[in-house]
């Protein structure tokens, strides 16, 4: 597929890459980005030979937020008739697992799109916030949602009323981001995830990407229910034969995905 405003490749074998291709704005989310961004990924989603996804920008930004000049001069009326950058990026369609690579700005629809990822592995350079405030807004793609699921409420609240920036070690230790890692090695340590991830069994794999997800939605009672659920799911699988077989006979398990 050829693209305007994206690039893709496979770094790695089983790991399908998506980057952000507008560096003059700072990669910021317009629609037609976010539709490409959404085809590609969909289209990796789709692929058996792919078992992990990174979405990244460059060293310089992730993405600096939405496209400001796309938005101005809309209405409410006009906001409310136009898909919203998060239901452009359809996460929810994605059964594979997708890490966002994160260097430098990583913020409003930026830091949304990354916390919509499974995963976050930021660079030294890493810099997330929810700056809509100083617009007159609020964030619209999951910040004020995630961002306290990922940090709390008091912090969440400084973030989002004050514009504090959150530098990597920070956004790690406050739990935002699972790996922080030199600027030149940020991308490689996302590689190496999303290659692990895509050795494992995709079965397994998918199963237990529902099963988190669900934590957030769900109450401790309903979670264990569904948790229980996609347990016993597991236990029709070809992969589970295969890989408690090959955990007794002490080898690597070959996995069919199946």
């Amino acid at each position: 597929m050829s693209y305007q405003y994206i690039l893709v490749d496979q770094p790695a074998e089983g790991v399908g890459r998506v980057r952000l291709n507008r560096p003059k704005a700072l990669n910021a989310l317009s629609s037609p980005l976010m539709d490409e961004v959404n085809e590609a990924m969909l289209a990796f989603n789709s692929d058996p030979s792919i078992g992990a996804m990174i979405l990244t920008g460059d060293d310089k930004a992730f993405a600096a937020g939405a496209d400001i000049k796309e938005m101005d001069g809309m209405t409410a009326i006009d906001m409310l008739m136009t898909v919203s950058l998060i239901e452009r990026f359809e996460m929810q369609r994605l059964s594979k697992p997708v890490i966002a690579a994160v260097s430098g700005y990583a913020l409003g629809g930026g830091c949304e799109i990354a916390m919509a990822c499974d995963m976050i592995v930021a660079s030294e350079t890493a810099l997330f916030g929810q700056p809509e405030i100083n617009l007159g807004i609020i964030p619209g793609a999951g910040g004020t949602q995630r961002l306290t699921r990922a940090v709390g409420k008091a912090l969440a609240m400084e973030i989002m009323l004050t514009d504090r920036k959150l530098k990597a070690e920070e956004a790690l230790h406050y739990g935002l981001v699972n790996r922080a890692a030199p600027l030149d090695e940020y991308m490689d340590v996302a590689i190496s995830i999303a290659q692990k991830v895509a050795r494992r069994s995709q079965v397994a794999i998918r199963l237990t990407k529902e099963a988190v997800n669900k934590a957030y939605e769900m109450t401790l009672e309903e979670g264990l229910a569904f948790e229980r659920r996609n347990f016993l799911v597991a236990f029709g699988s070809e992969d589970k034969v295969e890989g408690m077989r090959a955990f007794i006979e002490k080898r690597r398990a070959e996995w069919t995905n199946r």
